[in-house]
């Protein structure tokens, strides 16, 4: 199993402090009765981080005109919605909620051309929560496609995540697929399409980033 390079520091830090712990029951002579069932917990938590950075292997398929979903995990909402801070038009909004048992890694939806990206601090509530999207710490990618116009990708920080990392920077020509970024910890992407996208997506589905096709994009 490849481990992402988001994780490195984390797990180092994760590794050196399990070994202190365990190191230090084992100077004070703790009792069997304290030493196993602390050493099982230490391992399974540490487990739990290296596999909350996996790097899994996708083969992608993709053309111009479609849209693959940029996150694992559940989809959350599909909606139309009037985006007013950077594409300013009626949008179709999806949305994939990734909980902490997903792959964290975020992957670019589409084919085309990165033309706007901006970071913002914010809160960091339940990334299940509609008002996440705005009021939460995000990340926003404005990508111009080869035909269908502007859509957006939004990643969103949620009540564990303090740490989102994106490797968009303007002007790059991205390839859907493409890593796009991580967000450390329970976390939500939002995906804004334009009008007369045809959705391939269902409420509550659960999706896998980079291969399941959440739509098409207008002709």
């Amino acid at each position: 199993m490849k481990i992402h390079k988001a994780g490195y520091s984390i797990i180092l830090v994760a590794f050196l402090l399990f070994s202190s712990l365990i190191a230090l029951l084992v100077y004070t002579n703790a009792r069997a009765i304290v030493f196993y069932p602390l050493l099982t917990f230490f391992i399974l938590l540490f487990a739990f981080v290296i596999r909350f950075f996996r790097k899994p292997k996708r083969n992608i398929q993709f053309n111009e005109k479609e849209v693959f979903a940029p996150a694992d995990g559940t989809i959350v909402t599909i909606e139309e919605v009037e985006e007013t801070e950077f594409i300013k038009e009626k949008c179709i909004q999806v949305s994939i909620f990734m909980s902490v048992w997903n792959v964290h890694i975020n992957w670019f939806p589409v084919i085309g051309k990165i033309i706007q990206l901006l970071h913002f601090d914010g809160r960091y509530m339940a990334a299940w929560l509609p008002k996440s999207s705005h009021e939460n710490e995000r990340s926003v990618v404005v990508i111009e496609t080869v035909n269908s116009g502007k859509i957006l990708v939004k990643q969103i920080a949620g009540a564990l995540a303090r740490r989102i990392i994106t490797y968009a920077k303007p002007n790059d020509a991205c390839q859907a697929g493409q890593e796009l970024g991580f967000i450390r910890f329970g976390s939500r992407v939002d995906i804004l399409l334009p009008l007369g996208s045809t959705i391939h997506v269902n409420l509550d589905q659960k999706v896998t980033g980079g291969l399941t096709k959440i739509a098409d994009l207008p002709k």
